[in-house]
């Protein structure tokens, strides 16, 4: 039997295929935007209820079926009322979204702008004494945190931490939490850590940054108002009275992506193409 491969190359085969990418990466988005936020447990129950429905309907209880028909036809409002805030993030975030690739800052350009302006805050709240409590978001979300503080969206300038953590000012208490390299929020709350690990003489700030670090993979920096010493918390671990060589070196090893030279998405596929034909 010969098999024409010409037939392959169809436009029904291709929308199909493109159909198929298209819903793929709406459920990643979904996945992604939902990630570390309490519409997580949700997202569980609306999976369960559409296993229910299936096996239901293999089992066919015809009562159950029904009612969770009933569920299922409303459900669409319900979503809409429940992931609200999710979705309005999720707009915001595709408005903010460049259309071509390459355009605006690379990514390690940005990292390594923030870890300047972050050690340029910390040198200066450690010479004075300054209490600073500043987390930086890593894979985990930290959304249910960012809802606790006061929100800035603003670029990261190392003058801006130092005047948010002078003393006896509106936002001082609390943490800066930096998400996608800008200051996402002050003043937001962080979880205490029981840990018998921490010495006694460390402060809240200190039993904050532990405890944020043993639920998530964010990186939190903690200025002694007391000592003025540096330490850094990640995955339930610190590093205490680190130098500024110490500091530094952490910091640009876990924030900063190694360079990529850039190309073009359209030159990307062009390449992709080129050699999938020269490899028949």
């Amino acid at each position: 039997m010969h098999f024409n491969f010409s037939n392959l190359f169809t436009w029904n085969n291709f929308s199909i295929a493109l159909d198929i990418l298209i819903i793929w990466y709406l459920v990643y988005r979904l996945i992604m935007l939902i990630r570390g936020t309490k519409a997580v447990q949700l997202a569980k129950g609306i999976v369960f209820i559409f296993i229910v429905r299936i096996i239901a309907g293999l089992l066919q209880l015809h009562a159950v079926t029904y009612i969770v028909d009933q569920i299922v036809s409303w459900a669409v409002i319900g979503i809409i009322v429940i992931f609200q805030p999710e979705i309005r993030r999720g707009l915001e975030r595709l408005g903010r979204t460049p259309i071509f690739s390459g355009r605006g800052e690379s990514a390690h350009a940005k990292s390594v702008k923030m870890v300047q302006e972050l050690d340029k805050a910390i040198q200066y709240m450690s010479k004075r004494r300054i209490g600073a409590l500043i987390t930086i978001q890593q894979d985990t979300g930290l959304d249910d945190y960012i809802e606790t503080g006061i929100k800035l969206d603003a670029d990261i300038t190392g003058e801006l931490l130092i005047n948010i953590f002078i003393p006896n000012t509106p936002l001082h208490d609390g943490a800066v939490i930096i998400n996608n390299n800008r200051i996402a929020v002050a003043a937001a709350y962080l979880p205490l850590s029981d840990s018998s690990m921490i010495p006694k003489r460390l402060g809240t700030r200190h039993r904050a940054a532990v405890g944020i670090s043993e639920v998530t993979d964010a990186v939190t920096i903690v200025v002694s108002e007391e000592t003025g010493g540096v330490t850094i918390t990640k995955n339930g671990r610190f590093l205490l009275d680190l130098t500024r060589e110490e500091y530094l070196k952490y910091l640009n090893a876990q924030l900063v992506p190694k360079e990529e030279k850039k190309i073009p998405w359209i030159r990307r596929v062009i390449n992709k193409v080129w050699k999938w034909g020269a490899g028949r």
